[in-house]
């Protein structure tokens, strides 16, 4: 009975190679066993030895073979062969391992992403594809599976970079006793549907982005600071220490007309100067002012009116003189008019404007 408590493990990949592995130091202390196996069946069934040996320090501790149909029939015995230690028969389609997937290509529409595989030669109904990944922030992979040979999942961030990996699975228990998938095809990074080396990639790329933007912003805002530290410092000059005019603006005449000679600017200027004041002199002020005492007020006031009188009639008849000034000391805060003309009266003198 200790026979059939032995433990083995049989694996059968992609129903090519048959591998069978058992615990020697174990099961066997002490003495190398010889492995035979055989897909006859009936009574004559011919037993090939084991071509090639697996090792455990030394000991023969499994091997591998080629698969030759879906019944095998093991055999483990001593080292002489004289004596079985261990028998099996079995179905080599139940221990089928699939290879890994084949052409893998990612389809991206909008947040869908769509991975299909090459289909296998044989056993494709058995088989599933499974497709799983997570984004830079998920700790633990998310799963998704569906029929060989094509997977899709939707709800993709193009904002993030993702991870993905496919592998065949064996149906259990329709098609496998035991759950035998493929190994993972090789990770691949994506992110909007643009492949990339890792991504780490994109974490870098986005550290740098930002760098960039704070050296602008802290840039930008030093630049701000200057101007208003300028703008003050201009101003505080300004305050302190006026700005002396340049003469070369303020004496263009001396520089452009005359090449900085003074003399010769100073004699031309004080010749024009001359000859403005005599063309443009102003109209003469007349003033008339009499002194009287507190009895002759009366013929004073009748003088300055008399005086008024002419001086209105010779306006209307458009006499030169008319256009000077006359200014006379008032007499009172009477206000009067003649002819055009605004006249003041005061206490002591008239003033005719």
């Amino acid at each position: 009975g200790w026979k059939d408590a032995i433990s083995t493990k049989i694996i059968n990949f992609n129903n090519e190679k048959m591998q069978i592995t058992w615990a020697a130091r174990e099961l066997f202390p002490g003495q190398n066993v010889s492995f035979s196996y055989t897909f006859d069946e009936g009574k004559h069934k011919v037993w090939k030895p084991c071509p090639t040996y697996l090792l455990d320090q030394e000991y023969n501790s499994g091997c591998l073979f080629k698969t030759e149909g879906p019944t095998l029939a093991i055999s483990i015995r001593n080292s002489n062969g004289s004596e079985e230690l261990f028998s099996k028969r079995l179905k080599s389609d139940f221990y089928i391992k699939p290879t890994r997937p084949e052409n893998v290509t990612f389809f991206w529409k909008e947040d869908m992403v769509t991975v299909s595989c090459n289909k296998p030669e044989r056993g494709v109904k058995c088989l599933r594809l499974e497709l799983q990944y997570k984004s830079k922030f998920d700790k633990d992979w998310q799963s998704r599976t569906s029929k060989c040979c094509s997977v899709g999942e939707q709800g993709f961030d193009p904002r993030k970079c993702y991870s993905f990996r496919v592998r065949l699975k064996r149906l259990v228990p329709f098609c496998n006793v035991l759950n035998y998938s493929s190994d993972w095809e090789a990770e691949t990074f994506w992110m909007n549907g643009t492949l990339l080396d890792s991504c780490d990639e994109d974490i870098k790329s986005q550290s740098n982005t930002a760098i960039v933007l704070s050296c602008l912003l802290t840039g930008l805002l030093m630049l701000l600071v200057l101007l208003i530290l300028l703008c003050k410092w201009q101003r505080f000059q300004q305050s302190v220490m006026p700005v002396i005019p340049d003469p070369k603006y303020v004496f263009a005449d001396l520089f452009n007309d005359h090449n900085g000679n003074f003399q010769e600017w100073i004699d031309k200027t004080d010749h024009a100067v001359v000859q403005t004041k005599l063309e443009y002199e102003e109209p003469e002020c007349i003033i008339e002012a009499e002194s009287h005492q507190e009895d002759e007020k009366n013929s004073g006031k009748k003088e300055l009116q008399e005086k008024i009188f002419a001086f209105a009639g010779a306006a209307e008849n458009k006499d030169p003189k008319a256009a000077q000034v006359a200014c006379l000391v008032p007499t009172s805060n009477i206000t009067a008019s003649f002819a055009g003309f605004q006249v003041l009266m005061n206490d002591d003198m008239y003033v005719m404007l």
